[in-house]
């Protein structure tokens, strides 16, 4: 695992480059989230055959923190840069969430750059109601606290994860917090910037941008509720079924766990295959 920071797009993005060997595939993480979601699927087996290069979004973890510059077309941008800077023509691209919204719209504006999609527990379809959902992901961006120990015991108090815990989760969390001389924890992400992202998914029309995907794609359904007791999947199977509808070429792999925990823990090892399959399968 080695980090680099590429100049793209007047700023800098923080990538991970997993090694090995074989086709690439970048990802994107979700909203307010950074590049080490992607460790446990690289782990379990995602790196063997496939090169991953895992991305910090501008606003997020590592990568440079401009004042505006939010809208999935500035997302879309740092992207192109970034293939650029490795000099990639045409890559593997993937994301968890709001990084699975950026990969199908990087397929749709730049089918030229876009040889698969892997998207990962993302609607096709943007409904407001979402960000009310993950409220309580969200939450931790508003306060900082007194360590890393306090802020991981507050993550874990969480209802998504319940009796649930995989321990590699931690680095993913450490990730996302700069740890201050005093010793207190400050989240990297700035509600400002995370709202103006938000606002720039309910302007685009998904199912008319949907439609203009062709490049093969792979969709990942996490089948558990994420937020409160009683909380739907962030994708349902209907709103699955109806983004396999709209888009010309793809199929979906339900995994156990949530929104989060279906990456992680018992369940990553499904996914690392289920992915490593569509990447090689006709290599």
């Amino acid at each position: 695992m080695r980090s680099e920071r590429v100049k793209t797009n007047g700023i800098n993005l923080h990538v991970i480059d997993h090694g090995g060997d074989g086709p690439v595939l970048i990802l994107t993480p979700g909203l307010t989230a950074n590049a080490r979601f992607f460790d446990a699927i690289v782990e379990d087996g995602l790196g063997d055959g496939v090169r991953v290069l895992a991305v910090d979004l501008r606003g997020r973890g590592l990568s440079d923190k401009p004042s505006t510059g939010y809208t999935m077309e500035d997302h879309g941008r740092d992207i192109l840069g970034l293939l650029d800077w490795f000099g990639i023509k045409k890559v593997a691209l993937g994301g968890h969430s709001y990084g699975g919204l950026l990969t199908y719209f990087l397929a749709a504006h730049h089918p030229e750059r876009v040889d698969r999609c892997v998207v990962l527990d993302a609607p096709g379809e943007v409904d407001p109601g979402i960000v009310e959902q993950i409220k309580p992901s969200l939450a931790r961006l508003e306060s900082s606290a007194p360590s890393f120990a306090a802020y991981l015991e507050n993550v874990r108090s969480q209802p998504y994860f319940g009796d649930w815990w995989d321990p590699r989760i931690e680095n993913y969390y450490r990730a996302d917090v700069e740890e201050l001389p005093d010793g207190s924890a400050k989240p990297r992400s700035s509600p400002d910037h995370i709202t103006q992202a938000i606002d720039g998914t309910l302007t685009i029309d998904w199912h008319e941008l949907l439609h203009r995907v062709h490049a093969p794609t792979l969709l990942v359904r996490a089948t558990g509720g994420f937020g409160l007791p009683g909380s739907p999947p962030i994708l349902p199977a209907g709103v699955g079924a109806r983004t396999l509808e709209a888009l010309s070429d793809a199929k979906m792999v339900d995994v156990a766990g949530n929104h989060i925990t279906a990456f992680f823990g018992t369940s990553s090892a499904r996914v690392a295959e289920a992915i490593k399959s569509f990447i090689l399968e006709d290599s």
